[in-house]
């Protein structure tokens, strides 16, 4: 599989960024071949989250930033397990424990009677959390420009209308009321197997939500198991899986996303 992206920036000083667009190195996915072209030196850490986050300053006047990698992916797809159990919060990982609470987008106490309302009589489990998924799902409206960098869950739960984010953050924070920890993701996820939608290449978003012993993945902008999704950060929401964030103001020009199916060989 060929992931990769590229942004085009005018910026009338330097300015300082910071980006997180490769993939996480676990996984099931394995790495062939990588090339990151960034438009200055980068100073590479692991955040809290054990995401791989690249400090770098965009220079005044044009730039262009590229990363390109090839990777060799599962052929099966990431169908979640019906027999999956919720987790008492006494008996929770304190790794899952954390993805219980509140944060910047997420407000679970906010939308914790319409969650039982909505999802208290369903069948525990993962049973349960894709009810959830296919309730977002089908009553979001997938609209550009409907929401920005403010909008949380409760907004979104209110004006039935967003973007991949906003799907994803209204299931983390259903999840989260209904006392079932639920992670952010933001990743590449190519068109296999299904039909490619009218829309441009873009880097995707999906929750995961700890069931039994592990993280599976949930997709209420696509509810369906799909093939070659990649990782590139996990947080509470996406103030801490943004791909870029940039002091100083550059103007984005371009930005292009590929995520694509192509054949390899050892």
């Amino acid at each position: 599989m060929q992931v990769g992206c590229e942004f085009a920036y005018e910026a009338e000083t330097a300015c300082p960024s910071l980006w997180q667009i490769r993939p996480r190195a676990e996984g099931s996915h394995r790495a062939v071949h990588e090339t990151w072209e960034p438009p200055s030196s980068v100073q590479t850490y692991l955040d809290a989250y054990g995401n791989q986050c690249d400090r770098l300053t965009i220079p005044a006047g044009s730039s262009t930033l590229r990363y390109d990698a090839t990777l060799d992916v599962p052929d099966d797809d990431d169908a979640v397990d019906l027999t999956a159990q919720e987790v008492a919060i006494v008996d929770l990982p304190d790794e899952a424990f954390l993805y219980l609470l509140p944060s910047r987008f997420c407000w679970p106490d906010a939308l914790f009677e319409s969650a039982w309302a909505l999802f208290g009589s369903t069948k525990v489990g993962a049973e349960r959390v894709l009810a959830v998924t296919a309730w977002v799902h089908n009553a979001i409206s997938y609209k550009v420009g409907a929401s920005d960098s403010r909008t949380t869950a409760l907004d979104v739960f209110e004006s039935r209308q967003g973007v991949c984010r906003d799907y994803t953050h209204l299931g983390i924070t259903l999840c989260r009321a209904l006392n079932i920890p639920a992670r952010y993701v933001s990743g590449y996820l190519p068109d296999i197997g299904v039909e490619p939608p009218d829309l441009p290449m873009d880097f995707c978003t999906w929750f995961e939500a700890w069931l039994g012993d592990q993280w599976w993945p949930f997709d209420p902008r696509n509810d369906e198991p799909r093939i070659g999704r990649v990782a590139i950060a996990r947080g509470r929401d996406a103030l801490d899986a943004a791909m870029v964030t940039t002091w100083g103001g550059p103007t984005l020009v371009s930005m292009k996303v590929w995520a694509d199916e192509v054949p390899y060989a050892e």
